[in-house]
This record gives C-alpha cells, structure tokens and sequence, in this order.
C-alpha cells in the first residue's frame, strides 16, 4: 500500500478520525429467548501495510453450515485470528485505511462483498477498469484482481470498509485455472 503519512496509525482501532465500532453478538438464554451474549469491539485487529490500515475482524466461521450450539462458533472466532479467508468458511473484516492508502493489486479466491461504511474508495480491476464508491455502496468481487484506493477528502482523510469473504470453488477462465495472488499484503495473510 502506499504510504502517504507514515505517522497515521499509532494506537490501533479505530484509526484516527474513524468512529469506534461495538459488535453485539447474540445467543440463547435458558428459557431459548435471544440475549446479547456479549457486546465488544472484536477480538483480532491487526495492522497491515506498514501501518497503513488497521484490519477487525468482526466475526468468523470455519464451516459452513455454522455449528451454533454449545456456541461453538464463537469459540472458534476467538481463539483464532483467521487467514484471508477460510476454505468452507467466512470472514468479517472491517478495514480501516489511511489517508490516500492504495492497496497492492491483489486476488483473493474467494467471494468478497466489500461494503463502503466511511469515505470513498475507487475500486481498480486489472483490465484498467474502474468504480468511485461511496457509503453505503457495495462491490461483489468474484475472485477478480483488483486494487482499493482511499480517495476520501482528496486522499486526505481516512475511510472504512467492510469486507465479508467467503468461500468459492476453483475459477477456471479460458480453460486456465486462476491462482491467488496478494501482493505486498501476502505478509499479512499468509501463515495464519
């Protein structure tokens, strides 16, 4: 990512600028009616990019369907910050990107709805193809190469995203199997 002020992320989440978020996370009391079962900012954050954005990941799963009782799930989300994705899985993912932060052209396999919350962001493919958007906007990225740009205030303020992968089965394009490829960012992803 591109590194337009060094100096922006210094405490962690939310970046500078950013309203802090709560995530609610529901359950069952004993007489089965839904409760809140805890309400916090996420259990795993983590910067990327030479500082340059600050990663939440809101929730994840390791399977698909979801094993809710004796909260399993919930278990799992916690006690293991997730890869990029998870093969059967998924990944909430807020992303707090700096001002005028770039991210490397990167693919991920997997189905990506990337949903605008702060700012605006231009979305770049690898055809030179291209979408300003704005809050509430949202892309869904189909294990395209693709590049996010931070273009809030002129580049100059800071924006939000959120990003839900989940799993997909192998992308064949013109009999070629597509292969995953992150970047700069494969430091931050991969090994977890």
């Amino acid at each position: 990512m591109a590194k337009p002020n060094e100096a922006m992320i210094t405490n962690g989440f939310p970046i500078a600028g950013l309203p802090r978020t709560m995530r609610h996370i529901t359950g069952y009391n004993e007489s089965g009616k839904g409760v809140f079962l805890s309400t916090d900012c996420g259990d795993h954050h983590r910067t990327l990019a030479d500082n340059q954005a600050i990663a939440n990941i809101l929730y994840s799963t390791i399977e698909t369907p979801v094993e809710l009782n004796g909260n399993v799930d919930i278990d799992n989300a916690a006690k293991r910050e997730p890869p990029l994705h998870y093969h059967n899985g998924s990944v909430v993912r807020m992303v707090d990107f700096g001002p005028g932060v770039e991210s490397p052209m990167h693919r991920a396999l997997s189905l990506d709805y990337g949903i605008v919350i702060e700012g605006v962001f231009e979305l770049v493919l690898d055809s030179g193809e291209s979408r300003t958007m704005r809050p509430g906007d949202v892309s869904v990225q189909r294990a395209t190469a693709h590049q996010w740009r931070n273009i809030t205030g002129n580049g100059l303020l800071p924006g939000r995203m959120i990003f839900v992968l989940l799993d997909c089965k192998d992308v064949v394009v013109n009999g070629t199997k597509v292969e995953e490829y992150l970047g700069s960012l494969e430091k931050d992803y991969v090994g977890r």
